[in-house]
């Protein structure tokens, strides 16, 4: 599958983020609460050429994500097992994540900080003191990267009671957004 390896340099950050809002839609079509989804990244090209039933003849997009089977598997088990074959030239995925508003760190820290010496402990009070802030959000996290080295994360904010739904189809992102999952993601390659 040399044409798959050798063509993963002509796709370009617009390709990732097309990419990227794809696993977005793919995933808003389900239930929150669900686990996080991997998804493998593939020229639509070769797609079309190795497997034509899987490509709609109009679909133009210069990578199509490919779902990858994981079960419960934890996330950070999954992505330090995990290996692509030549063809995939990047990776994807999708995890819902509680975002808080600049001023939530200092609870963050109060609720940690009497608790480092036990790391697992920490972390816990951290995550219960995140879920139980009266301005939590509840957002998808999209992230993915190429092996060239492009990397790019979105945010799809929940829409909360009486808001219009649509607000989930909004994505967002920021330069600084996910460095960690980014580099999760491109150290599977």
């Amino acid at each position: 599958m040399t044409s798959g390896a050798s063509s993963f340099q002509r796709f370009s950050q617009a390709d990732l983020g097309n990419a990227l809002a794809q696993c977005a839609g793919y995933v808003a079509a389900g239930p929150w609460g669900s686990p996080a989804v991997l998804f493998g990244l593939v020229p639509t090209s070769l797609l079309a050429e190795q497997a034509p039933d899987l490509v709609d003849a109009a679909d133009d997009s210069a990578l199509s994500p490919i779902v990858q089977e994981s079960g419960d598997v934890d996330l950070e088990e999954l992505l330090t097992s995990v290996s692509w074959p030549d063809a995939v030239v990047g990776c994807a995925i999708v995890t819902e994540i509680t975002v808080l508003p600049p001023d939530a760190e200092s609870a963050l820290d109060d609720a940690f900080e009497p608790l480092l010496a036990d790391p697992e402990a920490a972390d816990a009070a951290a995550r219960d003191a995140a879920h139980t802030h009266p301005e939590r959000r509840d957002a998808r996290l999209i992230a993915g990267v190429l092996r060239t080295g492009q990397r790019m994360a979105l945010l799809s904010l929940r829409a909360r009671e009486g808001e219009d739904p649509a607000v989930e189809a909004d994505l967002r992102t920021h330069p600084t957004l996910a460095p960690n999952v980014l580099d999760a993601l491109a150290s599977t390659f």
